[in-house]
């Protein structure tokens, strides 16, 4: 379970030094199993919730318990070193979450498709291959629960695709958090849904229910 207790997060902008409130007294709480979309418009704080949902930051107030192993955010490139080759970030992963090193680099290998440059740094990638890696980073570990931050639509038409089925693979047997601007994604793979708004957490058990709602907005 993982569970939002008076979750509140601010950071002070460099600008004018005054403290910009991101979240607002968040309550949550998700089970193994649930598969639940966060719907917020742009700014409204769904990638600051990302991070700490998985841990890469901390809230300002707040308690957020976890007790079920979490992924960063799908795709996104957390703890990603842009020297070393994409067959070391692989190892990499594997010896950080405990996983077989060889059997992770072959998945990611596999899943990635970069052929030669696989072996080479990660900072001589293009965009597209930096995306690939980081998708096949990402599904190279069996979590408890996948947070999914806009990652749907990775790549072209036909990895984006083997990205989504991936997905469909891996929430059979986990927990999903997605955040999305994408509605159908959301009724695609959520059961239950929330929005967003004003640094707040608003739970709906009907998804349609919440899409509506985040349409009237």
């Amino acid at each position: 379970m993982i569970e939002l207790i008076d979750v509140w997060k601010s950071y002070r902008s460099h600008r004018t030094g005054l403290q910009n409130q991101i979240l607002r007294g968040v309550h949550g709480r998700i089970r193994k199993g649930d598969h639940v979309g966060i719907l917020g418009r742009n700014g409204s704080g769904k990638s600051t919730l990302m991070r700490l949902l998985s841990g890469v930051d901390n809230p300002t107030h707040g308690i957020i318990r976890r007790e079920m192993s979490i992924s960063w955010p799908i795709g996104g490139s957390y703890g990603l070193q842009q020297v070393a080759t994409g067959a070391t970030n692989a190892r990499f992963i594997a010896r950080l979450y405990g996983t077989p090193v060889q059997q992770t680099q072959d998945f990611v290998e596999e899943f990635a498709e970069l052929g030669r440059y696989f072996y080479e740094p990660v900072n001589t990638y293009s965009s597209g291959m930096v995306s690939r890696l980081l998708m096949a980073l990402s599904f190279a570990v069996d979590f408890d629960c996948y947070l999914v931050d806009e990652a749907l639509s990775t790549g072209d038409a036909r990895f984006a695709a083997k990205c989504r089925h991936m997905l469909e693979v891996r929430r059979e047997n986990a927990a999903m958090i997605l955040v999305s601007h994408n509605a159908q994604h959301v009724r695609q793979y959520c059961d239950t849904a929330a929005i967003l708004r004003n640094g707040m957490l608003e739970f709906y058990e009907d998804v349609d229910e919440a899409i509506a709602a985040y349409q009237g907005l």
